[in-house]
């Protein structure tokens, strides 16, 4: 009798042991899951979204590995981003990601008081209303701003500059981005100070830009200056493409547009603020507070000269351009 009940206890003992494992796998905290809200598109902005990947994996978490990412795409359409922003809400969502311009975080805010919310964006936040303080934001939203709209004056005079016979510089605006206004003010502003007239074309579609180069070409402007926008950068073939084709000298804002064969960009790297967005999703993963994070601000500006354009469109570049280019492409 004793042996058996012997043999009974370590029959039992090695069921519960077998049991361990799964028990201890059904206690396991859920995977974290990260809002990806974007008013752009999946395949325009695929190479950013590497960028946020890489970031948040040099915070430690790998998707699929570590966190989840569900991505919500408006496709440039902004009045689906309030219901996007919701759905992610509803998902119970660890921290949300904002970016292509303020109106995803616009939306994310008023979705959410409580989820932390990292924003990407081209402007001033604080101009824009998204946080009261850079160093201490407070409240549940911080994130990277790469102040790429701030600089439309300064690339207006780098373009006068490059090209001072041009009287009239057209500036091609989204007129349905909410940070569209500012920029427009403060490059007018500049023109004012240069003697120069900017005359606005706006578009917000495919068509549109072509339109809008059509009427460039017609009222004889001399160059272009872009405002900064998720959609215009997401049309970067086309844009470089109507440049080329109608011989418009135009100042970018973003170093790929140049490497791609545009004439001139001044800007910082969005690249580095998309990585720069991903570690952060990765400290408040860690329990961070998005409070307690200051805003993370563009480090240098790159100015990049593609030499091949200004010849092809008869140029003749100032030394004061090339000393001070960061980069130039031959």
């Amino acid at each position: 009798m004793l042996e058996i009940r012997r043999r009974q206890f370590i029959t039992l003992l090695g069921g519960a042991a077998a049991a361990w494992p799964l028990a201890a796998r059904a206690q396991q905290p859920a995977m974290p899951v990260i809002g990806f809200l974007s008013s752009a598109s999946p395949d325009a902005f695929e190479y950013l979204v590497a960028e946020f990947r890489r970031g948040l994996s040099n915070a430690g978490h790998v998707e699929g590995k570590s966190v989840l990412i569900e991505y919500r795409w408006a496709q440039f359409q902004y009045d689906r981003l309030q219901a996007l922003a919701a759905e992610l809400v509803r998902r119970s969502v660890t921290v949300i990601v904002a970016s292509g311009g303020v109106e995803p975080t616009i939306a994310a805010k008023a979705a959410t008081t409580t989820i932390p919310i990292v924003f990407t964006t081209g402007t001033d936040p604080v101009r824009q209303g998204l946080i009261a303080n850079l160093n201490r934001p407070g409240g549940n939203v911080t994130g990277v701003s790469f102040f790429a709209s701030s600089l439309g004056a300064k690339r207006l005079e780098l373009l006068h500059e490059l090209v001072p016979a041009a009287a009239t510089v057209g500036m091609l605006v989204n007129p349905t981005n909410a940070a569209a206004d500012l920029e427009v003010l403060d490059v007018q502003t500049a023109a004012r100070a240069l003697g120069v007239q900017v005359q606005l074309l706006t578009a917000s579609t495919e068509h549109e830009i072509n339109e809008a180069f059509g009427n460039l070409v017609q009222r004889r402007i001399g160059a272009l200056l872009l405002q900064t926008d998720p959609l215009l950068l997401t049309r970067r073939t086309q844009l470089l493409a109507l440049a080329q084709r109608h011989a418009i000298p135009t100042i970018y804002q973003f170093r790929e547009l140049a490497a791609g064969g545009g004439l001139i960009s001044y800007g910082p790297s969005n690249r580095d603020a998309y990585r720069k967005a991903g570690v952060y999703a990765g400290r408040i993963l860690e329990g961070e507070k998005p409070a307690d994070l200051p805003v993370q601000l563009p480090t240098r500006f790159e100015l990049v000269l593609n030499l091949k354009t200004a010849k092809a469109l008869g140029l003749t570049v100032p030394t004061s351009i090339l000393v001070r280019a960061d980069e130039v492409i031959e």
